[in-house]
């Protein structure tokens, strides 16, 4: 049984408040925007992950919130500040019983998971080895990496998955 694994990036935050803290600052209008656009998205291809793990960050819960998904959510501040390894450890505990997944985090963890995870071996359009480039160089924010997972969850490691899709915001 193949599994799906959404990486979501969180949409842009505000940074107009010197004083407040990396964890509490929001989305900014262009991320309220952004994850509008990003819930039309998974709305027309019938994105519907069974669990969402978010971290406890402000900016990934609102944009979590903006999504309007109705998936069981877990928001773990363990998420926010998380390399990609403690990433794949905490994907590896999900359920065998679970096909699939939506990672919201932060940068730089996501992209070298993502980087870490995939092959490269689709024929889509944005995935493959140009999406795979185009994540090398930078995974903006509000970005969304969709990859298939061969095996189950306990199994995750280096070149396990499969790059099906890229999207980012600016392309919308």
């Amino acid at each position: 049984m193949s599994r799906r694994l959404y990486l979501l990036r969180h949409a842009k935050s505000n940074w107009d408040d010197p004083e407040q803290s990396d964890h509490e600052r929001p989305l900014s209008g262009r991320g309220r925007r952004a994850t509008g656009m990003i819930r039309a998205y998974l709305e027309a291809r019938h994105v519907r992950p069974e669990l969402i793990l978010c971290s406890s960050a402000r900016r990934t819960r609102e944009t979590l919130d903006g999504l309007g998904l109705q998936s069981t959510a877990l928001i773990e501040h363990r998420l926010y500040g998380a390399g990609a390894e403690d990433l794949i450890e905490r994907l590896r505990l999900v359920s065998s019983d679970v096909s699939s997944v939506m990672l919201i985090g932060h940068n730089p963890a996501l992209q070298i998971l993502a980087l870490r995870l995939a092959r490269g071996e689709s024929p889509s359009r944005m995935a493959g080895q140009e999406g795979l480039a185009e994540i090398g160089r930078k995974l903006p924010t509000g970005a969304l990496v969709t990859l298939e997972v061969a095996g189950e969850w306990a199994g995750l490691d280096q070149g396990s998955a499969e790059l099906v899709d890229y999207m980012r915001p600016k392309t919308l």
